[in-house]
């Protein structure tokens, strides 16, 4: 299986290292498991942001009143 060597400095380590206990977890498993949370998260929010912006108009025409005047979108447009 493919690994990575990462440094810290020995104040992050110790605040990983921390982070890491309190969830039961080794250093090992508490990174992996982090970075692929933080993967999976960022794939969400872009995945919201494709689709807000695919609906926009909807969501316009469902709540006027939320549209920024500055847009010059929505029914007030």
């Amino acid at each position: 299986m493919p690994a990575l060597n990462i440094e810290f400095t020995e104040e992050e380590l110790a605040a990983i290292r921390e982070a890491a206990a309190a969830d039961g977890k080794s250093v090992k498993a508490y990174v992996h498991d982090l970075s692929v949370r933080e993967q999976q998260r960022r794939i969400f929010v872009q995945r919201a942001a494709e689709f807000w912006n695919e609906h926009i108009e909807e969501f316009d025409a469902a709540f006027p009143e939320e549209v920024p005047p500055s847009t010059g979108r929505g029914a007030a447009a």
